[in-house]
């Protein structure tokens, strides 16, 4: 295993199964933030402590191979191209964070890429499970028990009363952000996002777009996740997003269910112009492609278009992202060089598809 490999393979195998409510949810992720009780948080630390902390970890995990994870792999940040630290963050398994202002950090990676721990981060450790669907209780369980090890041999910053010890506030007590990310055309088609995303604030949970806080909702992908961890167990935390996660599901539901009663022709002609963009386009920019794709996503989903599988849909999201169009160039590409990578990709990758299927 090689960082090569992890660059390589677009679509790590939590993206290409399928899970449950997968028409809507894409994943559910779980991060649990814990800190070194004998060394200063990553604010204030020196160089030789972030690297002791690297060290420590590294031959920690080199000594065993755990059987629900597999080996793990540390690739260290300052090790790596700027290229090579894009292509991770838009695959998800490191943080925009880590990769851009964090150059004493690491991250240690499972072979399927459905665990990952970033190393000197906000914290020491930030550990996430990643699963396909609406899995939280699967992924909390996953992460517990990669904890669960690590806190055998390390000294973690606990305090009696508060609970884990972190570097923001917001994150002390279980350390726990649980997030779900979900793909909602039909609540932006029917013009309710508007409204559901005050009142889900007000629940204690905040909605950011694809790649978290600061990032754009493209192809109508959010991440909705919670904002309180102290004070409240985790199984309560994933119970409650849970909650609000079925009920945002009831509502696309009920969305799309209303355009194919209301707006059915008009909807099928919007996905089937996409998909001949997709198909057909020698120059297309990113946000285009994510909004075409959304709505191919959304007519597969539908049941308008069926010779398609979902998880090419989610390789392209991947694949069309700047960092790996680069990757698979060799080099950087100026914004018209990607325009033009990324629609020959999307086109001979569809054509891959349609003959798959032709096959069949």
């Amino acid at each position: 295993m090689s960082l090569e490999r992890f660059l390589n393979q677009a679509v790590s195998s939590w993206m290409s199964k399928d899970g449950p409510d997968s028409d809507i949810v894409l994943s559910s992720r779980i991060r649990l933030a814990r800190n070194l009780e004998a060394y200063k948080f990553p604010t204030v630390f020196s160089h030789e402590e972030a690297k002791r902390i690297i060290s420590d970890m590294e031959n920690l995990l080199r000594q065993v191979t755990m059987p629900k994870f597999g080996s793990m792999e540390l690739l260290k940040i300052d090790e790596m191209q700027p290229l090579q630290k894009r292509v991770l963050v838009e695959k998800h398994l490191i943080s925009p964070n880590l990769a851009e202002e964090s150059p004493h950090g690491a991250v240690l990676l499972s072979e399927n890429e459905e665990v990952s721990i970033m190393v000197n981060e906000e914290d020491h450790i930030r550990i996430q499970c990643l699963f396909p669907g609406l899995q939280l209780a699967e992924a909390l369980e996953a992460a517990n028990e990669m904890d669960d090890w690590l806190e055998q041999h390390l000294q973690y910053a606990f305090d009696e009363s508060l609970g884990y010890l972190t570097s923001c506030p917001t994150n002390v007590g279980t350390g726990l952000r649980a997030s779900v990310m979900m793909h909602l055309p039909g609540l932006i088609l029917t013009q309710q996002m508007g409204r559901i995303i005050p009142a889900i604030n007000q629940l204690g949970f905040v909605v950011r777009g694809i790649y978290g806080e600061g990032s754009e909702a493209l192809g109508n992908i959010f991440q909705i996740s919670n904002q309180i961890t102290l004070g409240k167990a985790e199984e309560d935390i994933c119970r409650d997003l849970m909650g609000v996660v079925s009920q945002i599901i009831s509502q696309e539901r009920s969305a799309r269910e209303a355009l194919r009663k209301t707006s059915n022709i008009q909807l099928e002609d919007r996905v089937f112009r996409s998909l001949g963009v997709l198909t057909n386009s020698r120059i297309i920019e990113s946000k285009e492609a994510a909004r075409c794709l959304s709505d191919v996503r959304l007519g597969i989903d539908m049941g308008y278009i069926e010779n398609i599988s979902r998880t090419i849909l989610n390789e392209l999201m991947i694949l069309t992202q700047p960092g790996f169009l680069q990757q698979y160039a060799g080099g950087p590409l100026r914004p018209h060089e990607r325009d033009i990578r990324r629609a020959a990709l999307i086109r001979e990758r569809f054509q891959m598809e349609f003959k798959k299927f032709g096959e069949e």
